[in-house]
């Protein structure tokens, strides 16, 4: 990978894509070049960063906008039917897709397995660094001793009704059932996620505590970064983690 500047194209700008925003327009390697959302007007302007441009994703064709103002990678934060309105326009262009979407359908994933034929694409629910790390390390001690008591206990605001899906997905990753997770409401937690490993003489606790949205962009960031260094094909967060731990075992060996 060259040393300019990467140049991102990010798809939402709800509570989530805000945060992403902030931290994607301060990272040195990287240029935001624009924002879409479902209403905004081609010239408006962010205030906190004037030299982004806004586009409305209901206004414009987004593959005309693109040939206009292209960018080496989109990062979706938007909604699962956004897919439809540029999956064309990647694949013909080859732009690298990051996507943070939890909502797509079995057939939707299928459209993204299959654009990863042509372009580089990482798809995944949860896009923070901590958690893709968190779930690593688990899987590895899971592998190491199969035989521990392994129980999950998430940790959410009140007003969260569901089980964590970050949570399901951890069991599953675990190959342990559903019964294995515990769930508390309190106050305003943003998220915490633990898994506890239980031995006959000692215990082990991996535990990720979410702080503020903006975690999503540093996920986001380092995605962009690492999926800029792989061939075309499809990832999943924990494939790009697994690669840089990987390459930093066999640099410290």
């Amino acid at each position: 990978m060259n040393t300019s500047r990467i140049t991102v194209g990010l798809l939402g700008f709800g509570k989530a894509g805000r945060a992403v925003a902030q931290v994607l327009a301060s990272d040195p390697q990287l240029e935001l070049k624009w924002i879409a959302r479902r209403h905004a007007a081609p010239d408006a302007r962010w205030d906190e960063q004037p030299a982004v441009r806004f586009v409305g994703l209901q206004d414009q064709a987004l593959d005309r906008w693109l040939d206009a103002h292209p960018v080496q990678v989109l990062v979706d934060f938007s909604r699962a039917e956004t897919l439809a309105l540029y999956v064309d326009a990647v694949r013909q262009r080859q732009t690298m897709l990051v996507t943070a979407i939890s909502a797509y359908s079995d057939a939707q994933r299928e459209v993204l397995r299959a654009l990863g034929q042509d372009c580089r694409v990482m798809s995944s629910p949860n896009i923070t660094l901590g958690i893709n790390f968190l779930l690593t390390a688990a899987k590895l001690l899971r592998s190491i001793a199969p035989l521990a008591d392994v129980e999950i206990v998430e940790q959410h605001f009140r007003d969260k009704p569901e089980v964590s899906g970050t949570a399901r997905i951890i069991a599953e990753g675990l190959n342990v059932d559903d019964d294995k997770i515990t769930s508390l409401r309190l106050g305003g937690i943003v998220g915490h996620h633990e898994v506890i490993f239980g031995f006959p003489h000692q215990t082990v606790r991996l535990i990720h505590d979410s702080i503020r949205r903006e975690a999503f962009g540093t996920g986001a960031a380092f995605a962009i970064k690492e999926l800029a260094q792989q061939p075309p094909g499809f990832y999943a967060f924990e494939d790009l983690l697994s690669k840089r731990i990987a390459k930093g075992l066999l640099a410290s060996a």
